[in-house]
């Protein structure tokens, strides 16, 4: 199916840990607290409406969704689906081409 990691594993927070463990040489309660805090940090930064950009990564933003009329799709009935807040990720032009294997260096990390 589109979109689904098949073969692929799922890196879990506690992966990112080992990385920082292994890769820095903290103790892994140091390289915990320290994953801890950056995804708090970007947790805080986003319940309070503010756009998270990670250079040569994306940009997390947060958008208002109104609520609208829609409809069930099994009964046809009509719906009010309630205003929220939803997440969206725009990856950066680097990690497009990162993805894809072409070269990256030339481009420029400015998406807003």
């Amino acid at each position: 199916m589109a979109g689904q990691n098949m073969d692929r594993s799922t890196m879990t927070k506690a992966d990112i840990v080992e990385k920082v463990y292994e890769k820095i040489g903290f103790s892994k309660k140091e390289a915990s607290e320290l994953v801890e805090m950056v995804f708090g940090s970007l947790k805080d930064q986003l319940c309070k409406g503010e756009k998270v950009k990670i250079s040569g990564f994306g940009n997390f933003v947060v958008r208002e969704k109104k609520a609208r009329v829609g409809r069930n799709p099994q009964t046809g009935e009509k719906i009010t689906i309630s205003a929220r807040r939803v997440l969206t990720f725009r990856p950066s032009q680097v990690l497009k081409a990162m993805l894809n294997g072409q070269e990256y260096s030339h481009l420029k990390d400015d998406e807003e």
